[in-house]
C-alpha cells in the first residue's frame, strides 16, 4: 500500500495526481479522482481491488433500487416496506463480506483482510441507511457513488465521511487559499506522524525487545503514556493528512479528533477520539437499537453491544474484545451515575481520563494475554507475579532519550496550543516552521524504513 508518509506518495503519486486533477476541466475532476483512487489502491492491493470494485457495483445497484422506490411526494406502504427490506439486505450483505474477510484473516492468513475494508464497508452501510434516513437528497450517479466509496484520501483509514457531506456531483473549483489550507493541514499531520508517532514507536518496540519482566515500574508507566501519545499522533496525523488532501481537492475538511486528552470522562474522550467512527456507531447501531430511550437495562444492553462491536471492529484478538468490554463498562457506569459526579469535579475527571485511558491502551496494544498480565504486574508491582526489574534506573536513560518527544506531544494535546498554531497558520513564522517540519519529516522517512500507519491493521 502506498502510504501518505512515504517518499513514493510525497514525490511521485501526489504531484502527478494533483497536476492532472487541476489540468482537467472542473466537471471532469470527479472522474480524475475516481481513476486516481483506483490506481492508488491497486498499487498496494492489486488482488483486492476486485473486491472493492465488486462491492461498489453491488452497493450502487441496491442504492438505485432503493431510490426508485422513494420517487414522488408520497410512498405507499408496500414501497416503504420494500425500501426497508432492500436496505436490510444491502447492510446484511456488506456486514457479511466484512465478517468473512475478518474470519479469513484470523483462521487462514492475516494478509487476507484487504486494507481499508473496515472503513469502506462502513461507508457502504451508511450509504444504504441514509436513503431511509433522508440524508441523500438527489439520485447519485455511478461516478459519484464510486468516488465516495473509493476516494484515496479516505480509502485506507477513513475518516468515515457521509455521502451528503461530500457535495458530490458539483464541479470542484479549488481556490489558492483552499490549496494552501489543505497543504498546511497535510504537513501538520505528516509532522505528527514522522516526528512524533514514529519516534515514540521506538520506545514501545524497545520495551517489547527488552521484555516486560525486565523493565521497572516507572518505565512501564512511561511506556503506557508513550504508546498513548504514539497512537494518538499516528492516527490524528493521518486524519489531518487525509482531510488536508480533501481540502486540496475541493472537498470539506472532516474533523476526526477534537483534543480527546482534554476530556473529562471516558464517554467524552470517545466523542472526541475518532469522531467519525464514534458517530457512525451512534447513528447506525446505538440509536436504531433504541439509544438512551427506555429503561436502564435496555440502555445498558445497547451500550454494551456497541462497545463489543467496537472491540471486534478494531481487531481479532481476545485483547480487543476485553478492551471494548472495559470501555463499555466505563461508559455504562458514567451513564448510570459516575458521569454526574465527574461533571462536578472537572479536574478530577480529566485526571481520571489521563490515568485510565493509557491503561486501556495497554490492553489494546498487547495481544498476548500472558504478556499483558506481566505488564500490568509491572505497572502495579503490589499485584505480584512480574518479578524484580533487571534495571531499576532504566527510567533515567529512557527519560533523557524520549523526554523531548513527550514534551512536544503533551504541548500539542493542549487545545489552546494547537488552536494558536491553527489560528496563525499563515503567519510567516509558522509557515517557516511548517516548512522545516516537512523537510525534517522527509529526512526521517528517507533515513528509516518507515512505519505504516497503525490503523492500517484495522
Amino acid at each position: 500500500m502506498v502510504s501518505f508518509s512515504s517518499l513514493e506518495f510525497l514525490f511521485r503519486f501526489l504531484p502527478v495526481f494533483l497536476g492532472i486533477y487541476f489540468a482537467v476541466p472542473a466537471k471532469y475532476r470527479e472522474s480524475a479522482l475516481l481513476f486516481g483512487s483506483i490506481i492508488f489502491y491497486a498499487a498496494g492491493e492489486p488482488v483486492f481491488i476486485l473486491a472493492l470494485i465488486l462491492c461498489t457495483l453491488v452497493n450502487y445497484y441496491f442504492g438505485m433500487e432503493i431510490w426508485k422506490l422513494g420517487i414522488g411526494f408520497e410512498m405507499h406502504g408496500w414501497q416503504k416496506k420494500k425500501r426497508k427490506s432492500l436496505v436490510k439486505q444491502a447492510v446484511a450483505l456488506d456486514a457479511a463480506v466484512l465478517v468473512v474477510f475478518k474470519c479469513l484473516a484470523v483462521f487462514v492468513d492475516s494478509s487476507l483482510l484487504p486494507v481499508g475494508m473496515s472503513f469502506y464497508i462502513f461507508k457502504m452501510i451508511s450509504f444504504q441507511a441514509d436513503f431511509i434516513r433522508g440524508e441523500i437528497w438527489s439520485c447519485p450517479s455511478f461516478r459519484q457513488t464510486a468516488v465516495y466509496f473509493t476516494m484515496f484520501p479516505q480509502i485506507v483509514q477513513g475518516p468515515i465521511m457521509r455521502y451528503h457531506e461530500g457535495d458530490f456531483g458539483n464541479e470542484k473549483h479549488v481556490s489558492l487559499g483552499q490549496l494552501e489550507n489543505g497543504l498546511i493541514y497535510f504537513v501538520m499531520g505528516l509532522g505528527m506522524k514522522a516526528l512524533l508517532a514514529d519516534r515514540l514507536a521506538i520506545l514501545w518496540k524497545d520495551l517489547q525487545m527488552i521484555g516486560f519482566k525486565s523493565i521497572s515500574t516507572p518505565l512501564a508507566w512511561m511506556g503506557a503514556f508513550g504508546y498513548s501519545l504514539q497512537l494518538y499522533f499516528d492516527f490524528w496525523g493521518y486524519s489531518l493528512m487525509a482531510s488536508g488532501l480533501l481540502v486540496m481537492l475541493g472537498y470539506p475538511f472532516v474533523e476526526n479528533f477534537k483534543h480527546p486528552y482534554a476530556a473529562g470522562s471516558i464517554s467524552e474522550f470517545y466523542r472526541r477520539w475518532h469522531v467519525t467512527l464514534g458517530s457512525w456507531f451512534r447513528d447506525y447501531v446505538y440509536i436504531p437499537l433504541g439509544g438512551s430511550r427506555g429503561r436502564k437495562p435496555r440502555i445498558v444492553f445497547n451500550l454494551a453491544l456497541v462497545w463489543v462491536l467496537t472491540g471486534l471492529w478494531h481487531g481479532n484478538g481476545l485483547n480487543y474484545l476485553i478492551w471494548g468490554g472495559i470501555l463499555g463498562l466505563f461508559v455504562i457506569l458514567e451513564k448510570l451515575f459516575l458521569g454526574n459526579i465527574l461533571k462536578k469535579f472537572p479536574v478530577a475527571g480529566n485526571f481520571y481520563v489521563l490515568v485510565c485511558i493509557p491503561l486501556t491502551w495497554v490492553v489494546f496494544a498487547i495481544t498476548d494475554l500472558k504478556k499483558l498480565g506481566i505488564y500490568f504486574g509491572r505497572l502495579f508491582p503490589f499485584i505480584g507475579g512480574a518479578g524484580i526489574a533487571v534495571n531499576r534506573q532504566d527510567i533515567i536513560t529512557y527519560g533523557m532519550n524520549y523526554g523531548i518527544y513527550f514534551i512536544a506531544g503533551i504541548m500539542l494535546c493542549i487545545p489552546a496550543v494547537f488552536k494558536f498554531i491553527e489560528d496563525h497558520k499563515k503567519n510567516p513564522v509558522i509557515v517557516l516552521a511548517l516548512a522545516l517540519v516537512f523537510w525534517a519529516s522527509v529526512y526521517f522517512i528517507a533515513s528509516s524504513a518507515g512505519n505504516p500507519f497503525m490503523y492500517l491493521n484495522f
